[in-house]
Parts: structure tokens; sequence; C-alpha cells
């Protein structure tokens, strides 16, 4: 299996879960319909420890940012990363049609447009776009210096898997709130033109303007985050 195969189905197992769960507590007569924050949080870490080992071959970065993140401290060829970063946002796109097809028979039975919206992408619960873009900063950088300090941990041999997914949990418990933490491009730019493009009855807008925010958001902070463990513990 190529490194690109390999992330394309890791990220496209880990948006299927993760866009998943949001679609069964936020759709109407979804049998999870209202289970509420914690049950997104912790579905999407489990959804990000399937990712890894479905894309273990290619390093399960699943994440153009921890891609660009690992080029620029030399972690990775820069000559990897346009494949890597075409296949993670693929995989995402295909993932989210697969949760519309799963969630086929609840969409026009939910009446409310953002709901939809956000099965597929992240919608800040204040619009601020400063604010926002810092709140993904802020997380990118606690999820990139973790992966790189639990990779590099004796005490994390053999449950990196594990302790990444729960880093995952605790991220969108702690930081999430504000903007539903993306802290990943691909994760909500693929699902996004998949929203865009689906024949979703009564979708409506899919906030391109928006967009820009996760991803910028999490270059900086994974870059950040990069080059401060380099610096300091590496």
């Amino acid at each position: 299996m190529s490194v690109y195969l390999s992330e394309f189905l890791g990220t496209m197992v880990m948006i299927l879960l993760g866009d998943g769960v949001v679609a069964g507590v936020l759709l109407k007569d979804s049998k999870a319909e209202n289970a509420g924050w914690g049950v997104i949080t912790w579905a999407w870490g489990l959804a990000v420890l399937m990712g890894i080992f479905v894309a273990a071959k290619s390093g399960a970065h699943m994440n153009p940012a921890i891609t660009l993140a690992l080029a620029a401290i030399g972690k990775l060829s820069w000559s990897l990363v346009p494949g890597y970063v075409a296949a993670q946002m693929a995989g995402a796109f295909t993932g989210a049609v697969l949760v519309y097809l799963t969630y086929l028979a609840h969409w026009g039975r939910t009446p409310d447009p953002t709901k939809k919206l956000g099965v597929f992408c992240t919608i800040p619960a204040v619009r601020s776009l400063p604010a926002n873009i810092l709140t993904e900063v802020i997380g990118t950088f606690v999820l990139v210096y973790c992966v790189l300090a639990i990779g590099s941990n004796d005490l994390s041999k053999g449950i990196a898997p594990i302790a990444v997914a729960l880093l995952v949990v605790v991220i969108g418990m702690c930081l999430g709130g504000p903007t539903g933490y993306a802290i990943n491009p691909a994760r909500d730019f693929g699902p996004r033109v998949a929203h865009a493009l689906l024949p979703i009855p009564g979708k409506g807008g899919s906030d391109f303007a928006y967009a820009p925010v996760p991803i910028i958001g999490s270059i900086i902070g994974a870059l950040l985050a990069a080059f401060a463990y380099t610096a300091i513990a590496a």
C-alpha cells in the first residue's frame, strides 16, 4: 500500500466516524439525537484512533498541518507533502460523502440548515475571526506539541495511538467549545466541499467565508508547536 493510499484511507475512516457521530447527535430522529458534546468528543478520539491504525504505514498524519510541521522540522521529505495533503483532502471528502449516505433518511427530516452544515465542518459558537483563528492556533499547538512528545517518549511505547486518541478527546473537551476544534485543515475543508456539492435538502450555504479560519489557525499552530518542540525538548 502506498503512503498516499494509506493517508487517504486513514483520513476517510477518521472523517466517516468523526462526522458520523456529529450526524448522529444533530440530525432529527437519529437514535443518538441530542446525545451531547461528551459523546462527540469521545467518539472523535476513537475515530482518530481507528484512522491511526488504518494509516499506520504512512505515519498516520491524516492532517495537512501535521504533515507541513513534520516537513518543516526535517522529519518528512518536502517532496511527499503535496501527495500527502491531496490524499488527506480526498479522504476527508470521501468520508463526508459516506456520512451523507449513512444518514440519507435524516437530512430531509432535519429542518435546521446550521445543524446540517455542522455535521460536515466546524461552526464557531461566537463568530469573531481573529478569536476563532487564535483558538485554532492554540488547539493545534497542543495537538502537535503533544503528538511529538508522545512519539519520542519512552512512557508511550506501545500505547502511542491510544495516547493520541485521548489527546484529541481532551482537546475537544477543554478547547473545542469556541470553534468545534477543527485542528486539521482536511477535517474541515474536505467535508465542507462535500456539503457544497451534495444534494442535501434544505442545506443552506456552506460558509466558505469561514473556511480559511481552520486552515490558517491549524497551520500556524502546528508550525509553532514543531519549532517549539525542536527548540525545547528535542
